[in-house]
């Protein structure tokens, strides 16, 4: 059904490359928050890399008559994974614009999740790639089930907050940041149900 690998596919695959590389150094990165400007511009620069994939598949996507799945497809799971690498480095630059300092175990669970839904969705690109689009299933659900796991968090983690900070303003800060990690999980999701739908008409 597809042609072998081409630009689309190979930058697709080297976005995912960098999801995963991005969550797993912003999951290092909150365990030890000592060097917060650090932190924070190597997070803006993995996202900027993602953002230059992105241009490279719309300037492709100009000039290409026939692409290996729909043009849609290609955008839209483009967008998609742009979005999650954005939504990262927002709460990355959080850390460093309120000066959060101390650990936080609620947010090193929302890391795991994030770093394990990148890897499902980095395993799902490789096989969208080799066209084995039924496979792609399994990994699909599980960023689901994660995505699940995280809104749990979420509700498990503004409760404590509620109940043990006292500060208003530390309050402020801890919500916010909770949120947004949430927030990258329904991004992981959407991711998700692109690809469920590349599958669906491709299959």
């Amino acid at each position: 059904m597809f042609k072998k690998k081409d630009i689309f596919f190979t930058t697709l695959e080297a976005m995912g490359d960098t999801l995963v590389e991005a969550t797993e150094y912003f999951a290092a990165g909150v365990s030890d928050l000592s060097n917060l400007t650090a932190f924070a511009k190597r997070m803006k620069e993995m996202e900027s890399q993602c953002d230059q994939f992105t241009h490279t598949i719309l300037k492709e996507l100009n000039k290409t008559f026939i692409t290996p799945i729909e043009r849609e497809d290609i955008m839209a799971l483009t967008t998609s994974l742009d979005d999650v690498l954005d939504g990262i480095e927002a709460c990355a630059s959080r850390f460093e614009m309120y000066n959060v300092r101390e650990k936080d175990e609620y947010i090193t669970l929302f890391a795991d999740v994030i770093v394990r839904s990148t890897h499902q969705i980095r395993k799902a690109i490789q096989l969208l790639t080799q066209k084995k689009l039924l496979a792609m299933r399994e990994h699909t659900i599980a960023i689901n089930e994660l995505e699940n796991q995280a809104d749990d968090l979420l509700r498990v983690s503004v409760t404590s907050l509620f109940a043990n900070v006292k500060d208003p303003i530390e309050l402020i800060k801890r919500k916010e940041i909770y949120e947004r990690l949430e927030q990258t999980t329904d991004y992981c999701e959407d991711v998700a149900n692109i690809l469920e739908s590349i599958i669906m008409r491709n299959s």
